[in-house]
């Protein structure tokens, strides 16, 4: 049970609190509720871009890190296709530094055109390193496409194409920020050795006056129902073929994504897990094999990726794939799931042991709809029922709503 009280802004900042005594250090984690669905066809990439511009400097704090560390204080951000999360770490007694610091770069950060140029040069080699100069890093890039057509979770959060953040022009970009980055779009959580009496007060004083209007109406296209298998094969120079099989997958918010999740679990949780048993231990098909659901807001991916063993045929392991989810689609046993179950009771344990854990899922959550939804997590894992989970799985994999990209290792050039 994580226990918060919860403040709102006048200008629709909430503001989350969580006592932790037990934590030496104080957790400050603000979530955006934007992410690359809420990008451009021609434009995308700009929300991962912003991650790295809100740590170039802002009015009243030219080097954010160099302040942040001065205080002892660590920091760092992610992106995913729904949201942007800011965090910092910082000894409870330098508290109001992570206010100042964060309030300041939502207030005024620095979109001078130099500072543009720089981080869009930053996030352009981290894309030549991590989709073209890496094995196997443009998977995103010819996976989402080929199972989104219409919505927006069909670009990778890196962007598409690097020309769309080399040729957005710096209004663009500054638009970008003042439609998003508003006090109403985001959600501050303060988790460690805290009480409302100080975080309220400190929300009031650093954040209060910041009036940006949020009129961002989300209105994303909705993805039509698959009725037909469609394939890919590229080739590329990598050491393995590799095969990735998607089914599309329920959001986050729906009832059925507890089942969906423990199902990716069954399939290839560990070694005495089904799958990975039959195709990588007995049968030798896979030399590795992983399922899992992608766990977006919106209606998912869930995917099944293997590496296969030389001198196996894609085709060959794709039949081997069946069989195992049709034996897998009605034999679950109450024993598998149980033990997923369990490992999954673990891993949400553990993952809520420090303040920054509590404060990002109290976040998350809040941005769903409510943050009470975490105090909720485990039983909607643990009420899944064995014929549910059976019948989730027969419904899912259907041979018609599959995307299959064979990815097939040679020397292309």
């Amino acid at each position: 049970m994580i226990e918060f009280q919860r403040h709102k802004l006048k200008n629709g900042l909430t503001v989350l609190i969580h006592k932790d005594p037990g934590s030496p250090m104080a957790a400050f984690n603000m979530l955006y509720h934007v992410g690359a669905k809420d990008e451009h066809p021609d434009r995308t990439g700009l929300a991962h871009l912003f991650e790295h511009l809100m740590f170039g400097g802002s009015e009243n704090a030219a080097k954010f890190d160099e302040h942040l560390e001065a205080a002892g204080g660590q920091s760092n951000a992610f992106t995913s296709n729904d949201l942007t999360n800011y965090y910092i770490s910082i000894p409870v007694q330098n508290l109001e530094t992570a206010f100042w610091l964060e309030s300041d770069r939502l207030h005024s950060p620095s979109l001078n055109s130099e500072n543009i140029r720089i981080q869009k040069s930053v996030v352009i080699e981290e894309y030549n390193q991590r989709n073209v100069n890496q094995p196997y890093g443009d998977i995103w890039s010819l996976l989402r496409p080929l199972v989104y057509k219409t919505h927006p979770y069909r670009w990778p959060v890196i962007g598409m194409d690097m020309r769309h953040i080399e040729e957005a022009g710096d209004d663009e970009i500054r638009s970008f920020f003042n439609t998003h980055y508003s006090p109403a779009n985001a959600v501050l959580c303060v988790a460690g050795d805290v009480d409302p009496e100080t975080v309220i007060p400190l929300s009031e004083k650093w954040f209060g006056d910041i009036r940006r209007p949020y009129n961002y109406v989300r209105n994303l296209p909705k993805e039509a129902n698959q009725h037909s298998a469609r394939y890919l094969e590229v080739e590329r120079n990598v050491p393995q073929d590799a095969l990735y099989m998607n089914f599309p997958a329920p959001g986050r918010l729906d009832e059925s994504f507890y089942a969906s999740d423990l199902l990716s679990d069954i399939i290839s949780g560990g070694e005495s897990s089904r799958i990975y048993r039959e195709l990588v231990i007995e049968k030798e098909i896979f030399t590795e094999f992983d399922a899992f659901s992608s766990g977006d807001i919106e209606n998912g991916m869930f995917i099944l990726t293997g590496k296969l063993n030389p001198g196996i045929s894609f085709s060959a392991a794709e039949d081997e794939v069946w069989k195992q989810l049709a034996v897998i689609s009605n034999d679950i046993t109450p024993r598998e799931l149980n033990k997923v179950k369990n490992r999954t009771e673990t891993a949400l344990a553990w993952g809520r042991l420090k303040a920054l854990d509590k404060a990002m899922t109290l976040c998350y959550f809040e941005a769903l709809g409510d943050a009470n939804m975490a105090n909720q997590e485990s039983a909607g894992y643990q009420n899944v029922h064995v014929d549910y989970c059976r019948d989730f799985a027969k419904n899912l994999f259907d041979p018609d709503a599959v995307s299959i990209l064979r990815y097939k290792s040679g020397n292309p050039e």
